[in-house]
């Protein structure tokens, strides 16, 4: 997967917490890509943005 161009970034809310988050890309056409901020060069994953928007609302209703 080409992830050239992903523009990645971190959560207002993630505050200092040692860096224990994830950064999202969700700038390239047709998939949102997920890595942990701790690990930039291990793996990733990828979602539809339709996907992705379902799991975001989920996650503000918790």
């Amino acid at each position: 997967m080409d992830v050239t161009g992903a523009r990645w970034r971190k959560s207002t809310r993630s505050g200092t917490n040692g860096g224990a988050c994830v950064e999202v890309a969700d700038n390239l056409p047709g998939r949102v890509l997920v890595r942990d901020s701790k690990d930039r060069d291990g793996g990733m994953l990828a979602f539809g943005p339709a996907t992705w928007r379902a799991f975001v609302a989920l996650t503000k209703q918790h």
